[in-house]
């Protein structure tokens, strides 16, 4: 497993690193829509839509959607009604699904869930999209909250979890987890600030961008409540996956899973940032 894992990892980094680090977006752009697509395929299947053309159907329509986003709509300066939107969306809308459980989502009509389910990761690749447009630095500063805040949640979690988060979805997280991986996150921003003041980079960092327009307290809190929001993009997906008797989204990726898998905690931190850019 570990072996697969390692292959899969440099296969991808092979693939990614490039297209992320290209003079133009448009190569990264690309290879994200392709990913994005395999993950509509994987939200079909664990939603009802069990069929391969019913499947494949929907990541073609999700490609072509993001596709038409990306030719069609403003990217780097657009405007922010819809990250605002996301944010709705993920706050009220998430709380509830997390709430009903397992149990409540497949009382969710299949049609619902697989369009609630091909909207958000639409929103989710057009605010990566964007992202990437502003700037490599603040993709990433925006990319490494999600990995810093999981990291983090990890060690800090077997260190000292006690208090189950969500027995009934994720047995394995707890609110220690939680709490170390938002102070990972605080780390991981004092530190790009300090980098951003140090080096010149393509762009400001989304923790840059907050400092200058909201101060670094109102930075400290816009980070925490992302930091949050990523844990809020991994237990719905764990209970989308609990609800299908699934363990994972697909074996898409040998050792790692689905698409699925390695970016719902993306999901709703993506068009948050892009929200939070816009204050």
């Amino acid at each position: 497993m570990l072996r697969q894992r390692v292959i899969t990892a440099v296969i991808l980094m092979a693939v990614l690193l490039p297209a992320l680090f290209a003079p133009h977006p448009m190569p990264f752009v690309l290879f994200t829509l392709v990913l994005i697509s395999a993950a509509g395929w994987e939200w079909a299947r664990l939603n009802g839509l069990a069929t391969p053309p019913a499947a494949i159907a929907c990541g073609v329509a999700l490609a072509v959607a993001c596709g038409v986003a990306g030719l069609l709509g403003p990217l780097g300066a657009g405007p922010a009604w819809p990250w605002w939107l996301g944010v709705a969306v993920w706050v009220l809308g998430g709380a509830a699904v997390l709430r009903g459980g397992p149990v409540g989502w497949p009382a969710v009509p299949a049609a619902l869930r697989v369009l609630i389910g091909l909207a958000l990761l639409w929103l989710g690749w057009w605010a990566l999209a964007n992202a990437r447009v502003i700037g490599i630095n603040f993709l990433l500063s925006v990319l490494c909250i999600v990995w810093a805040a999981d990291i983090a949640a990890y060690f800090g979690g077997r260190a000292f979890g006690k208090r189950k988060l969500a027995p009934a979805i994720s047995p394995g997280k707890s609110w220690e987890g939680v709490f170390s991986g938002m102070a990972g996150v605080l780390l991981l921003a004092a530190l790009w600030l300090a980098a951003d003041q140090r080096w010149d980079f393509d762009s400001m960092s989304l923790f840059t961008v907050l400092s200058l327009r909201i101060g670094l307290a109102g930075m400290a809190i816009a980070a925490l409540a992302l930091a949050g929001l990523s844990v809020v993009g991994d237990l719905f997906e764990s209970l989308v996956k609990r609800a299908a008797g699934a363990k994972d989204s697909s074996h898409l990726l040998p050792g790692h899973g689905g698409v699925l898998d390695r970016v719902d905690a993306l999901l709703p931190v993506l068009p948050v940032a892009l929200a939070l850019a816009h204050l």
